[in-house]
C-alpha cells in the first residue's frame, strides 16, 4: 500500500479518533490483538481492523507460520469453528462454511476471483500458504461488493510483497504417508521496483483405510494422495510514490492417481496487471486485468496422450475509485467486466460462453466519533439469459466506549446459476443422468447480523449472531424417471424451496506478558434443510453443518537471548455429531434413502517451533494427537488413520548476512 493511501487513511482517522493519540496504553492493546492492522476486504477501502464496520477475522502471517499449514484447507479448519472439509464424490474436497457450501463462499487471491471448480468447490490445493501476508475473512452476504457467490462470505488471501534489497527462503517438511513439502521464495528490491518469486512442491502417497463391518452407505477404502507444483512471480514497478504497476504470473499442476493407467491432472495458468494511482491525498484509482485458466485432463500412460476434458477461462477488467472527504467520509465506485468460457465434455454442446458486467457504489459515512454507517448498492448483468440483479447492503458500527465496538448489518447475497448448472447433460458413472436447467433463477440470500467486540488489558472478547434466509437455492433435486423404459434416473438441477441457516459465535482470547496466549471460540449453526417442489427433503451428498463446534488454542512463546527462541502450541477442535439423508446405494435408487449418523469427534495438534538465531526455524508437530480413527470411512468423515508426526525446517538465507 503506497504512501498516499496511508496518508488518506490517517487523515480520515485523525478527524474523529483524537482520543487514540492520547491513549498509548489502549493502542498497545490493539496492537497486541492485531486490531491496528489495515484490512480491505469488508469495505474495499483500507481501514484499521478495529474501525471497520463489518466484522472481519484476520489470520496473520505469524499465525500461519505457527500453524505450519500447507494450504488454506489445513489453516481454516484449525482456526475457525463452524468450518469443515469433507469429500464429495470422486474424493474431491467440499467445504461447509457455517451452513454454506463452496459455491456460496467466494475465495479471492489479492482480490481476484479463481477460475474452475471441482464438485462445486475451488481447488483448495491451489491455495498454499507460502508467501501469504494475511487472510481476511468476512462472514455473511457480501454480494453488494463482490457479486455472485458471495452469499455466505468472502475469504481473501493477501500475498506478501518484498520490501528488502534481497530475500531468500527455503523450507521443507516431512510427515506420514510419505508426505513431503518443499518451498522457496526469492525477492529483490531496488529504488523503483521489487519482485517476489515463489515455488512449492507437495506430495503424499495413496493409503488404505479400514472400516468396521456392516456400513450403512458407501465407504472409502483408499485415500488418494496427489502431487502438486505451484510457481508464482510478482513484479512491481513504482516510478513515483503515488503510482505503481504490479504484474503477476503463475502456474499450478496437480496429479492424482486413482488409476495407475490413467492419472488425473489439473492445471492452472494465471496472470494479471494492476495499476494503483494516488491522484491526490484524497483520491485513489485502481485498474486491473486478470486472466485465469483452470484445466482438467486424463493422462493415458500407454498412449502417452494427455486428454483434456475441462477448461474454464476467465478474463476480467476492473476499475475502482475512492474519494475521502475532509471529515473522513469515503465514496467508493467500481465496475467489473468478465468474459467466462467453459469447455466441458459433460456440457450440452461442450462449450459455453458468458459475459458479465457490474457497477457498484459504497458510501462510508462517519456520523460522529462513535457512529459509522456504510451503505452499498450493486447492479450485475449476465449475458446468458439476459439476467440482472440489484444487491444492497447496510452496516452500522457504534462505539459507546473506546474499547467496545457494536456492529449490525443487513446484506443481500446472490449466486447466479453457473453454465454447468444450466447445461450439464451426462451419464454420471452409471448412477444417473445429470440434467442441467436453462430456466434456473439466481439464488438470493438475506443476511442479518449483530456482533460485539470488547478489548481490555490482556483480553479480547467477541460475540455474534446471524440469520440467513435463502430463496431459490441452487442444487440438484430428487432423481426421477422420465418414462418406464429409462435405464437410469435423471438428476436435475433446480431451484429449491426456502433454506434457512442461523447461528452465532462467541470467542475469548488472551495474551500475557510472560509469553502465554490462549483462544477459545464456539460456533453454533442450525440449518433448515431445503425441499424440492413436491415438499420432499433432498438427500444431500455433502454433509450438513455440525450444530456445535469448538476451537481451542493455547501457546507459549519466549525468546531466550539472541540465538534461541521457542514456541509451544496446542490447538484442537471439537465437532458435534450430525445426521444426513443419503441414498443407501447410489447405483440402485430402488433401495431408497437412509439416515447416516456421523459421530462427534475431536482432533488436536501439538506443535513445537524452535528459532535458532534470525535465520533458522525447526518445526515438529504431532497432528491428530490422540489418534482418532472413524469407525466407518464414509465420504463425509475425517480420513485420519492415527496420529501423524511432522518435522520441518525453514531457513532465511538472507538473514545470515544481516
Amino acid at each position: 500500500m503506497n504512501r498516499h493511501i496511508y496518508l488518506s487513511l490517517l487523515i480520515a482517522s485523525a478527524a474523529w479518533h483524537t482520543v487514540a493519540a492520547q491513549d498509548a496504553h489502549t493502542d498497545s492493546i490493539f496492537r497486541q490483538f492485531s486490531l491496528d492492522e489495515v484490512v480491505v476486504t469488508g469495505t474495499r477501502t483500507p481501514k484499521f481492523l478495529k474501525d471497520t464496520p463489518i466484522q472481519t477475522r484476520v489470520i496473520s502471517s505469524k499465525e500461519i507460520a505457527r500453524l505450519d499449514a500447507t494450504n488454506v484447507q489445513d489453516l481454516l479448519q484449525q482456526e475457525l469453528p463452524g468450518v469443515e472439509f469433507s469429500y464429495a464424490m470422486n474424493q474431491q474436497t467440499h467445504l461447509n462454511f457455517s451452513g454454506f457450501g463452496g459455491q456460496g463462499v467466494l475465495f479471492l487471491v489479492d482480490g481476484e476471483r479463481l477460475a474452475g471448480e471441482t464438485m462445486d468447490d475451488v481447488d483448495f490445493t491451489r491455495l498454499n500458504m507460502d508467501n501469504v501476508e494475511r487472510i481476511e475473512i468476512v462472514k455473511g452476504a457480501a454480494s453488494a461488493l463482490y457479486g455472485s457467490n458471495a452469499t455466505g462470505g468472502v475469504i481473501n488471501i493477501i500475498t506478501k510483497r518484498n520490501k528488502q534489497p534481497w530475500t531468500l527462503n527455503i523450507n521443507g517438511r516431512y510427515a506420514k504417508h510419505n508426505e513431503q513439502r518443499y518451498g522457496g521464495a526469492f525477492g529483490l528490491s531496488g529504488n523503483h521496483w521489487s519482485n517476489m518469486l515463489t515455488a512449492n512442491y507437495n506430495s503424499r502417497d495413496n493409503y488404505d483405510v479400514h472400516s468396521a463391518s456392516n456400513p450403512v452407505t458407501r465407504i472409502i477404502s483408499t485415500v488418494y494422495g496427489d502431487k502438486t507444483t505451484n510457481l508464482k512471480e510478482q513484479l512491481t514497478w513504482s516510478p513515483t510514490t503515488s503510482f505503481n504497476l504490479t504484474g503477476r504470473a503463475g502456474y499450478f499442476f496437480r496429479e492424482t492417481v486413482r488409476s495407475a493407467e490413467q492419472p488425473e491432472r489439473y492445471r492452472d495458468f494465471t496472470g494479471g496487471l494492476r495499476m494503483n494511482w494516488s491522484i491526490s491525498a484524497q483520491d485513489h484509482l485502481q485498474a486491473s486485468y486478470a486472466f485465469d485458466q483452470y484445466d482438467k485432463s486424463d493422462y493415458q500412460r500407454i498412449t502417452r496422450l494427455d486428454i483434456r476434458d475441462y477448461s474454464n477461462v476467465q478474463n476480467s477488467l476492473r476499475l475502482l475509485y475512492n474519494h475521502t472527504f475532509v471529515r473522513g467520509d469515503i465514496l467508493t465506485i467500481g465496475s467489473d467486466l468478465m468474459h467466462d468460457y467453459l469447455y466441458n465434455t459433460n456440457l450440452d454442446g461442450s462449450t459455453r460462453k458468458q459475459d458479465s458486467w457490474d457497477l457498484f457504489a459504497q458510501y462510508d459515512w462517519r456520523v460522529n466519533e462513535k457512529m459509522e454507517i456504510v451503505g452499498a448498492l450493486r447492479y450485475d448483468y449476465f449475458s446468458d439469459g439476459d439476467e440482472s440483479h440489484l444487491t444492497p447492503k447496510l452496516n452500522f458500527c457504534y462505539k459507546p466506549l473506546r474499547n467496545l465496538s457494536i456492529r449490525a448489518g443487513y446484506g443481500m447475497g446472490f449466486r447466479a446459476p453457473t453454465l454447468k448448472e444450466k447445461y450439464y447433460n451426462f451419464d454420471m458413472s452409471g448412477i444417473w443422468i445429470v440434467e442441467g436447467n436453462s430456466n434456473l433463477k439466481s439464488e438470493v440470500s438475506h443476511n442479518f447480523n449483530l456482533s460485539a467486540e470488547y478489548t481490555k488489558s490482556h483480553y479480547n472478547f467477541t460475540a455474534s449472531v446471524y440469520y440467513n434466509k435463502v430463496k431459490n437455492k441452487l442444487a440438484t433435486s430428487a432423481p426421477y424417471f422420465k418414462s418406464a423404459s429409462d435405464r437410469l434416473p435423471y438428476l436435475p438441477y433446480a431451484n429449491l424451496d426456502d433454506y434457512n441457516v442461523c447461528g452465532g459465535e462467541i470467542g475469548a482470547q488472551a495474551k500475557w506478558n510472560n509469553g502465554m496466549g490462549a483462544r477459545l471460540t464456539y460456533a453454533y449453526t442450525k440449518e433448515q434443510l431445503a425441499k424440492d417442489k413436491d415438499g420432499h427433503t433432498i438427500n444431500n451428498q455433502y454433509i450438513p453443518a455440525r450444530e456445535h463446534a469448538l476451537n481451542a488454542r493455547v501457546d507459549y512463546d519466549h525468546q531466550f537471548g539472541k540465538h534461541y527462541g521457542l514456541n509451544v502450541g496446542l490447538q484442537g477442535r471439537v465437532l458435534s455429531g450430525v445426521k444426513n439423508v443419503e441414498y443407501k446405494d447410489y447405483y440402485d435408487m430402488s433401495k431408497g434413502t437412509i439416515d447416516v449418523e456421523y459421530p462427534a469427534y475431536t482432533l488436536w495438534k501439538l506443535s513445537l517451533v524452535q528459532r535458532f538465531g534470525k535465520a533458522v526455524k525447526l518445526t515438529a508437530a504431532i497432528d491428530n494427537l490422540f489418534g482418532y480413527k472413524p469407525k466407518y470411512y464414509y465420504l463425509n468423515c475425517p480420513t485420519t488413520d492415527g496420529a501423524t508426526f511432522q518435522i520441518g525446517m525453514s531457513i532465511d538465507i538472507d538473514k545470515f548476512f544481516k
